[in-house]
């Protein structure tokens, strides 16, 4: 069946594969590290209260069936020994069926946080992972050569993630059609890196260009991505190009990453592959039903994609096997932050010594520059933008992290960089205020050594204590 595989596109599967496990890696840590304070029995989202409304069918998930802080570690942690292992090769020490198994391990459990994760994993590149993890399961190993049909289906999901983001962006603010977005994202964006001070400040007609080569490549080059070769390796060159620009611009947790290893397997990389014998019956019949079952279900996002009401990040089903993306169909022009802050005083005053909450990677202190975590995913910083854009994102579960914080809880207080107050002795009060950041310009920079400049808007929280010595639920 010379016809099923593509034995030139050997090193493309393997780059492919190890970027995949890599990422895998991260988010499994990422989720081992922080779901204790985020959805853990004692969190401010508990998985246990979600499964008792939310049935199974709705949201597959192991944590239907049992769910213990332990059992979440476990799993957790059993994902990140499972991708460093295929990090490492061993899908290519055991047979096709059994690398097969492996790596459908790691998408089950992923798909298990994700599905009980609720608000905290509601990113579209958590569903980007699980469609990409799911094609990754019958990519096959050093058995066969690459099935020429699942590598299309790679290609299918790379054109979807970047003309999808084009057709949201053209379709949603003026600014994009303008080419002046760039003039504020840089400022704006969820979670700015070390380098997006000097992003911003860039000559404006360099800004244009910037958004005029980001409609080149999310609305003109996915079509290449069909092309012969090496047409196609040129287009996904060039989005790997724009997606590294991407990185070095701010932190997108792994939402560049992954676009940059889904769009490994188009390159035609130089190899020479050794000889493989024909690919198993079975191999073959299963990979093209379940390629017809995706290509069956893509309807969804491509009529998603056509109409003029187009949504960003949204999952047509449970499994997440085939999902819509898209960023930052709207840009803020403006720049605000939820700063939170503590006191110990009885009574609270405005004159009182209040102390501020630092975040590992939000803007909080002025001269604290912006610090590269990228592609890990603070979920906490990330959840606190969107505080910042209205009340209502924040309404699930910022009254929760008040509590915490009022209990100097240590899993809520590992989320952030440093808590003002000793482990002995928690706050008395803890309030919010929403502040107008902006980035400083050259001559601020010079002279105060600040890299931002915060201006008082109004009260978010006022002064709020704990009701009585017991936690609320």
């Amino acid at each position: 069946m010379e016809w099923f595989g593509a034995t030139e596109y050997w090193t493309s599967r393997l780059v492919f594969q190890k970027g995949l496990a890599a990422l895998y890696l991260v988010a499994f840590l990422a989720a081992a590290l922080q779901f204790r304070a985020l959805i853990g029995e004692r969190g401010m989202l508990p998985v246990p209260r979600f499964v008792a409304r939310v049935p199974v069918r709705r949201s597959p998930s192991l944590f239907h069936l049992h769910y213990s802080d332990r059992f979440f570690a476990g799993c957790a942690w059993a994902g990140c020994a499972v991708a460093a292992a295929l990090l490492a090769g061993v899908d290519a020490l055991v047979p096709l069926w059994a690398a097969m198994l492996l790596w459908l391990v790691p998408w089950g459990l992923y798909l298990s946080i994700v599905n009980v994760g609720q608000t905290w994993y509601a990113f579209g590149w958590e569903s980007l992972l699980l469609e990409v993890g799911f094609l990754g399961v019958f990519l096959g190993n050093d058995e066969v050569a690459p099935p020429v049909v699942v590598l299309f289906l790679l290609r299918w999901v790379l054109f979807r993630v970047e003309f999808g983001a084009g057709l949201i962006k053209v379709r949603g603010d003026e600014c994009w059609r303008r080419l002046t977005c760039l003039y504020f994202h840089h400022e704006t964006q969820p979670m700015p890196g070390p380098l997006s001070w000097f992003f911003h400040h860039l000559p404006k007609p360099l800004h244009r260009a910037e958004a005029a080569a980001n409609h080149m490549t999310q609305l003109v080059v996915p079509f290449l991505l069909f092309a012969p070769q090496p047409v196609a390796s040129a287009a996904a060159a060039l989005m790997i190009v724009t997606q590294l620009w991407l990185v070095l611009s701010g932190n997108f947790a792994w939402l560049n990453w992954i676009t940059i290893v889904l769009a490994l397997p188009a390159v035609a990389w130089p190899s020479d592959p050794p000889p493989v014998d024909d690919a198993p019956l079975w191999y073959v019949v299963v990979v093209l039903a379940v390629s017809a079952l995706l290509l069956a279900l893509s309807h969804a996002p491509v009529r998603n994609m056509l109409s003029r009401r187009q949504v960003m990040n949204r999952s047509f089903d449970p499994l997440h096997l085939v999902n819509t993306y898209g960023a930052f169909g709207t840009v803020g022009r403006v720049r605000h932050e939820v700063v939170l802050e503590g006191t110990a005083d009885e009574v609270p005053r405005e004159d009182s010594d209040w102390r501020e909450y630092e975040f590992k990677g939000k803007p909080g202190d002025p001269k604290r520059w912006p610090r590269q975590y990228a592609p890990y995913h603070l979920r906490l910083d990330w959840l606190m933008w969107f505080a910042a854009l209205s009340p209502a994102y924040a309404s699930p579960w910022f009254g929760g992290l008040v509590e915490r914080l009022l209990e100097n809880d240590p899993d809520t207080l590992r989320l952030l960089r440093r808590s003002p107050f000793p482990a002995d002795a928690p706050p008395r009060h803890i309030r919010a205020r929403l502040f107008r950041y902006r980035f400083t310009t050259w001559r601020e920079l010079r002279e105060t050594g600040a890299c931002w400049e915060r201006t008082y808007v109004r009260e978010f929280l006022p002064p709020t204590r704990l009701a009585g010595s017991a936690r609320k639920s």
